[in-house]
């Protein structure tokens, strides 16, 4: 084992998990679409954080949800008009 060649201060892990058809999950309240946004608006403010998807995060009733880590904040019912606020609390 070695230590990566990259290095991130933050990591912010969006839950893109799928459920069977009619349960509840992440990815059927747009959490890719979110993924792809936040992505975008991170890399433009901090290329030092990384935004990854996950899986199941365990808080499926209110997803979207993301974490961000190592500040083990978990945010629920995240939507794109939220991505400012999401940038706000990661450079806190």
């Amino acid at each position: 084992m070695r230590k990566a060649d990259i290095q991130y201060k933050k990591i912010v892990l969006v839950c893109v998990n799928e459920r069977q058809i009619g349960s509840t999950s992440c990815a059927n309240k747009l959490s890719l679409d979110l993924y792809n946004k936040l992505k975008i608006k991170i890399a433009e403010s901090d290329p030092e954080i990384r935004v990854s998807k996950t899986g199941c995060l365990g808080n499926c009733l209110s997803g979207a949800t993301i974490a961000i880590m190592p500040d083990n904040v978990y945010l629920g019912e995240v939507k794109e008009e939220d991505i400012p606020e999401i940038i706000s609390i990661i450079n806190k």
